[in-house]
C-alpha cells in the first residue's frame, strides 16, 4: 500500500479521532454496546471521573452517537438513559476489530473475557474487510489509496 500525495489535514481518520479517539469515549461506546444505557451503570463499570463521563456522553449526544432521553423511576427524579443511534451502530464493527484485534495479541492467559458470536448460529464473529465485488480483502497488501473526491491538491515540497 503506497500513501499517495494528498494533504494529511483533510483527514476522515483524523476527524473520527477527535470524536472517538479518547479512551473513555471508546470506552464508554463499549459499555453502550455491551447494554448500559444509565450514568451510573457507566460508571460502575468504568470507575472513570463523574464530570468525565458527562463531559464524554454530552459529547456522544451531540454527534449523534448516542441518543439522550429521560426516564423516572417512581418516587425519584428524572434522569437520563443513553442508546446508541443508527450513527452510533455504525462504530459496533471498530470495536469489535479492536476486540479481537486484542482478544490475539493481549489476552489474559485463561483467554479473552469476552466472545462475540453470531445469534443467529452461535459461531464466533470476526471482523473482515470486503470490497464491492465480495473480495476478501486480507491485509494491507490488498489495499490501494487513491485520491477520493474530497482530495486536496498536494502540498509542495
Amino acid at each position: 500500500m503506497e500513501r499517495t500525495s494528498y494533504q494529511a489535514s483533510n483527514c476522515s481518520i483524523a476527524r473520527t479521532l477527535q470524536v472517538v479517539g479518547e479512551k473513555w469515549t471508546l470506552l464508554i461506546l463499549r459499555e453502550s454496546f455491551y447494554g448500559a444505557t444509565r450514568f451510573e451503570q457507566f460508571h460502575s463499570v468504568l470507575n472513570c471521573p463523574r464530570n468525565l463521563l458527562s463531559e464524554r456522553l454530552s459529547k456522544l449526544v451531540d454527534e449523534g452517537i448516542l441518543e439522550r432521553s429521560e426516564y423516572r423511576e417512581p418516587g425519584r427524579r428524572a434522569r437520563n438513559e443513553y442508546r446508541m443511534t443508527d450513527r452510533g451502530r455504525e462504530l459496533v464493527p471498530i470495536l469489535l476489530a479492536l476486540r479481537e484485534w486484542g482478544d490475539r495479541h493481549k489476552a489474559d492467559p485463561d483467554g479473552p473475557p469476552v466472545l462475540a458470536r453470531h445469534a443467529a448460529c452461535g459461531k464466533e464473529l470476526h471482523v473482515t474487510l470486503r470490497c464491492e465485488s465480495g473480495h476478501d480483502v486480507t491485509g494491507p497488501d490488498d489495499i490501494e489509496l487513491v485520491d477520493g473526491p474530497g482530495a486536496l491538491p498536494p502540498v509542495p515540497a
